[in-house]
Parts: C-alpha cells; structure tokens; sequence
C-alpha cells in the first residue's frame, strides 16, 4: 500500500510518499480501506518534536489519528461490523499504532463507529479527535446542562467548532470567543453569542454576559497562558476544561475562584489501552447528532495525499476555520 511516512522528525518536508506492506486485521480489529484523514495539532507535534511526549512515536512512522473509510475485512472476534461498512474513527498515529496518512489501517472496534449517513468521507473524517475532546470536556468532566451558561474558547478552531455545536444542541446557553469577521460569524451561525477577545477585555464580556458573576463552565481550547484568562471568567466554585496545559501555568486565580481544572487528553485509550470503549460510545452519539442534523463539520481546505506536507503547513499557519483534510482516496 501507499504510505506518508517520515523517517525522522522536522518540517513538513520530511513526508516521503512510500511503499509499505498492508497490515492484516487481527483480533478485535477491522481492516479499513482509508479514504480520507484530518490533520490535528498532535499531529504536528508528532511530525515535528520526536519521542518526548509519551503518545509520540519514534520514526520512521506513519502519522494521522483521525479517519473516515471502508471495513475490507473483520478480525477475530468482531460481530459487529461487516465488510463494506462504512465507519470513522480516531485509531492510528500514536505510540505504536500506524497512522491514518496510508491506505489501509488495522483499527481497533472499540475506538470507531459507523459513519454519519449525512456526511461525505471527507467531511466525517474531521470529526473524530475534535468531537471526542468536546464531548469528553462538556459531558462527561463538566457535566453540561441545559441550565449552564457556558463559555467556549476558540470556538471556530477544530476543537471549538464542534464544541460549540454540542453545546448548542444540549440546551445550554453558549458564548464562545473568536477573532475576525469569518470567525465570529460562524460562531453565530452556529447558534452561539460570538465574543470578539481582541475588542474586550475578560473584564468586559464577563460584565456583558454574566452580570459579572462569571460563567458555569469554561472550555479552553487554547490552553496554555489562556487558562489564566479563563479562571478570571469562570464563576467562584466554577469549572474549567482545557487541552493544552503543558507547561508552567499559574493556578493562583483557579485557588482565589475555588475552580476546578479538567485536563483534557483523548488519546489515553491508544496510548495506555484504557477507557477504549468510551471513544467509540461518544462516536456513535456523534453520528446520531449529525445525522439529526446538530452537529456539521466545518472544512477549511482538503489536500490530495501527496499534498499530506502542505496539510501540515496549513494547519502550522493557523489562519484555518475548522478542519483540515487530507483524501488518502476520494470517492
């Protein structure tokens, strides 16, 4: 089969269209024929920083977590899915798993579903590391309801976009913080109060929205110094989900608000085989709100395979709305 693989760690560059033998379904797995995959900031990290994170694998490696495609053939011990079926997932490109930049990936049945009936392969093949950070962050750490009012930051990036949808379709009541016209007015598209953050302070929109009191929850999907910013906006006893908290961060503002902080991190399951099964449980959910017509993916751009570098490069610019694509096989 055909396979991006990099053979060391550095820019975009360093993708090699390669030729490279078809994995085989074993058990618990099916074997897919991959047609499409999106491209996500750990896949940068992945191309460009090496084994120092411990979901990085060491090259020469075949990248892409994320995939939309068909079953070509079932392993031992799998019922539930057939030749033919067409399904989505995040199931490749971590530790010791192969990627999705490839042909054919063995993937294990607990972290895939069946494919929303309503979407192209390319457009289910955005959804699944976004959709399953969301929903974990909103659901099942913070408990979203339909009586919360909550915040969402970055609501128009990969992670926010669905985020804010999810949000939307529970009842609550969103806002969700985003810059430039094309940003803010897909937040409000999709049903959310868009706060433009380079025209208001914390300060500000907190007043505006909240009578100052702060908001129920907070997803930060920026992370890093931004976690400060949402400590400041989260109500006293409040609660705080973020995706990035490597590093240094000061929590001095989460004590004086008494907030609780989620840490975020989707890939446990491929990386220490736990919690498997709830990948595939929030996947199946996902297909039945998209299907129901709550939850679209927003593609920003889609690239050929042999495009997998300027993918990258894309998504390295961060001027995307949305999802970046890659078609391993368009339809």
């Amino acid at each position: 089969m055909k396979a991006q693989l990099i053979r060391e760690n550095g820019g975009p560059e360093v993708f090699e269209m390669t030729e490279m033998e078809r994995p085989t379904a074993g058990p618990g797995q099916v074997l897919v024929k991959v047609a499409a995959s999106s491209v996500n900031t750990a896949d940068l990290m992945a191309r460009s920083m090496g084994p120092v994170v411990n979901f990085i694998p060491a090259p020469p490696a075949v990248l892409g977590m994320d995939f939309a495609g068909v079953v070509e053939a079932v392993g031992e011990g799998v019922t539930d899915y057939k030749a033919g079926d067409e399904v989505y997932g995040c199931a490749g490109g971590v530790a010791h798993h192969q990627g999705t930049l490839a042909e054919y990936l063995a993937a294990d049945v607990r972290l895939i579903a069946p494919k929303p009936k309503t979407l192209s392969m390319t457009e289910a093949a955005a959804l699944p590391l976004v959709s399953i950070t969301a929903f974990e962050a909103l659901f099942d750490r913070m408990g979203l309801g339909d009586s919360h009012k909550v915040l969402i930051h970055g609501g128009a990036g990969g992670v926010g976009h669905v985020a804010v949808q999810l949000a939307v379709s529970s009842g609550a009541t969103v806002f969700a913080t985003g810059s430039g016209q094309a940003q803010l007015d897909a937040i409000t598209k999709m049903g959310a109060t868009a706060i433009d953050y380079t025209a208001q302070s914390v300060e500000q929109y907190v007043a505006a929205h909240t009578d100052g009191k702060g908001f129920d929850m907070i997803f930060d999907t920026v992370g890093g110094a931004n976690i400060s910013t949402s400590m400041a906006g989260v109500k006293l006893n409040g609660q705080v989900a973020t995706t990035v908290s490597i590093g240094e961060i000061d929590l001095t503002m989460a004590h004086l608000q008494g907030a609780t902080l989620h840490v975020i991190y989707m890939l446990i399951p491929l990386i220490h085989d736990h919690g498997a099964e709830r990948h595939g449980q929030i996947l199946a959910a996902l297909t039945d709100l998209v299907d129901a017509g709550k939850v679209k993916p927003i593609v920003d751009t889609v690239f050929a395979f042999e495009q997998a570098a300027d993918a990258h490069r894309k998504l390295e610019g961060k001027g995307n709305l949305g999802k970046i694509v890659v078609e391993v096989a368009p339809s």
